[in-house]
């Protein structure tokens, strides 16, 4: 019963002199107490709990909580529960930091059509994405940390999520290009992938992306200093189709390791890009 409807229903059952005597005299005020009163006491009866709207509505409510409130609104009893673990509920997913990826607050299904996993954050910049070899005892640490979690994520997206649509990974400066590889290789119906400042991220991903990507409409690699010209030419060539942009990516300094022999002034812009 619509809200509208109750207060029709109720408004009906007015006494008629209530009705009668608005405007006359002093009664009025005693009798439109009354009437509210008894407005109250038939609305009171109609009240419906939570758990009696249908699934459907159950769903939309769900829709518009974030995921910590579906959490907190699931365990309130089993059938909430159930609504919260149906796979319809999600479709979209969005991660501000690697270590919200481990906790019990979403469900991944085949539903999953959108997915998002960025990292914005100065921890990136001055730990993360600084080569192995460059780092200190105390970064390797704090890396060692989280270093595995987006990749482990990933593997369960590529084993309960063959629907995905869209993935957007920015800042998780540990993923490789076998992460994405395979992910190319589970989710065929993939359209979108966005990489933005992952530095593992080289020309072998692009390969994948020619090899792998069969649906794919657009590719971005977004400031990922390993990927070169000649990758970005390969794509463009065996893909025509796809809309590929690399933002500054092929424009930065790769990584190097000490062995290679570096001229000085590239080993001097190195320096001069993380100081």
């Amino acid at each position: 019963m619509y809200l509208g409807h109750t207060i029709r229903a109720a408004g009906s059952l007015l006494p008629l002199t209530s009705r009668a005597n608005r405007f006359h005299g002093d009664e009025a005020p005693l009798s439109l107490s009354l009437s509210l009163s008894l407005c109250l006491s038939v609305l009171g009866r109609l009240t419906m709990q939570l758990t009696q709207l249908n699934r459907e509505c159950l769903l939309q409510l769900f829709s518009f909580l974030d995921k910590d409130s579906r959490r907190s609104l699931s365990l309130t009893c089993q059938e909430l529960r159930e609504v919260f673990l149906d796979p319809c509920l999600w479709t979209l997913l969005r991660f501000s930091s690697p270590c919200q990826l481990t906790r019990d607050n979403f469900v991944l299904g085949p539903s999953l059509r959108y997915l998002t996993v960025s990292w914005y954050s100065s921890r990136v910049l001055q730990v993360c994405n600084i080569e192995d070899w460059l780092k200190s005892s105390f970064q390797k640490d704090i890396c060692g940390k989280h270093e595995s979690l987006v990749s482990a994520f990933l593997s369960h997206v590529c084993r309960m999520c063959p629907n995905l649509l869209w993935l957007t990974l920015s800042g998780c400066g540990h993923i490789t290009d076998q992460d994405v590889i395979c992910v190319l290789q589970s989710c065929r119906k993939l359209r979108s992938l966005h990489l933005e400042n992952c530095v593992r991220i080289t020309d072998r991903s692009l390969e994948g992306v020619a090899a792998h990507g069969g649906r794919l409409e657009e590719v971005k690699v977004d400031f990922c200093r390993n990927v070169t010209q000649a990758g970005l030419q390969a794509v463009r060539e065996k893909r025509p189709g796809i809309q590929l942009s690399a933002e500054r990516s092929a424009d930065m300094i790769p990584d190097s390791r000490p062995e290679e022999k570096v001229p000085l002034r590239r080993s001097l812009q190195k320096l001069l890009q993380f100081s």
